[in-house]
């Protein structure tokens, strides 16, 4: 297989920085990942080199505020122009340059945490033009937390500005997501997973757990409220294949509740190929668990089902 590297240049001029996995012989399908809040695509070659094992050529952009895309260490942690649904066009952009480069080939969108809500955006408005979802540490309707959230960020935006970054964000994000954790270790990022070894990389990253702006988490918080929507959803193809997977003990997503609830409202609005799996244990960083090979295998068997090989 290939790893590259490149620019694609977005409709309103923005660079966005795209890493591609391109396997050795016939390709059977293409899936574009999308990382989570305060990290990049790089953190997930491991895995898009399992699927491209399995002849799915790969893609995973470094979202605008995020990565390489943010071109100076100012741009982390904010989308700018355009917000978050800027960033949502973003993706259904690449999603047709990904498919005009591999034509005829049928497309999976993977979205991780942040990731997943542009996904749950992303596929509210271009359902049509996908053959199948996969949703990691995803959730539906917003949580009390969460609700009260919008409220403050929006006290904290007047505040301190849109470029301003909270402590009393971050206090209700990531630091109430460690809390349980606390007493495991000192980097304060256990949440995102059992094997320290990852997470001491993801510390170490320069590119990794930033502070948001005010006006991301704004603009996030909005989004999980319009993306939960009863009669959006009721609008998706009841046929739409959606794959969720949720850490049981992720706190980020109550120990799996909103994954949970995700599942019931799709459910609930008549789509019938909804499959949940919540691993016990596992915290917010499925695909750099301690047994991440287990559930890497069980996407990969999923593919399978969804797309079967010829021949």
């Amino acid at each position: 297989m290939k790893t590259t590297e490149f620019w694609h240049q977005a409709s309103d001029g923005k660079a966005l920085f795209v890493r591609k996995v391109l396997p050795d012989g016939a390709l059977r399908g293409i899936i574009h990942i999308a990382h989570g809040l305060g990290e990049h695509s790089q953190r997930y070659l491991r895995v898009a080199e399992k699927f491209a094992a399995e002849g799915f050529v790969v893609f995973a952009d470094d979202h605008r505020g995020h990565g390489k895309t943010a071109v100076t260490a100012d741009e982390l942690g904010f989308f700018g122009k355009g917000g978050i649904h800027r960033v949502v066009d973003d993706l259904a952009e690449l999603m047709r340059f990904e498919k005009n480069e591999h034509p005829n080939l049928p497309f999976v969108l993977f979205g991780h945490s942040m990731g997943s809500y542009l996904s749950q955006e992303l596929v509210l408005r271009h359902a049509n033009e996908l053959t199948g979802v996969i949703l990691s540490a995803s959730a539906g309707k917003p949580s009390a937390l969460a609700s009260a959230g919008r409220y403050v960020a929006r006290l904290e935006r007047l505040r301190l500005g849109a470029l301003g970054k909270s402590s009393i964000l971050r206090g209700l994000s990531f630091d109430a997501f460690n809390k349980p954790f606390a007493k495991l270790g000192p980097t304060k990022f256990e949440w995102l997973s059992r094997d320290r070894a990852e997470v001491d990389q993801y510390v170490a990253d320069p590119l990794c757990g930033f502070d948001a702006t005010t006006s991301l988490w704004v603009e996030l918080l909005d989004l999980l409220a319009e993306i939960s929507r009863p009669e959006r959803q009721a609008a998706l193809p009841k046929s739409l294949p959606v794959r969720i997977i949720s850490g049981g003990e992720d706190p980020a997503n109550e120990r799996a509740k909103g994954a949970r609830q995700l599942t019931a409202a799709l459910q609930a609005a008549g789509l019938t190929k909804v499959e949940l799996t919540v691993y016990e244990g596992a915290r917010h960083e499925l695909l750099n668990e301690t047994n991440r090979d287990d559930i890497t295998r069980d996407l990969i068997g999923w593919l399978n089902a969804l797309l079967p090989q010829k021949g």
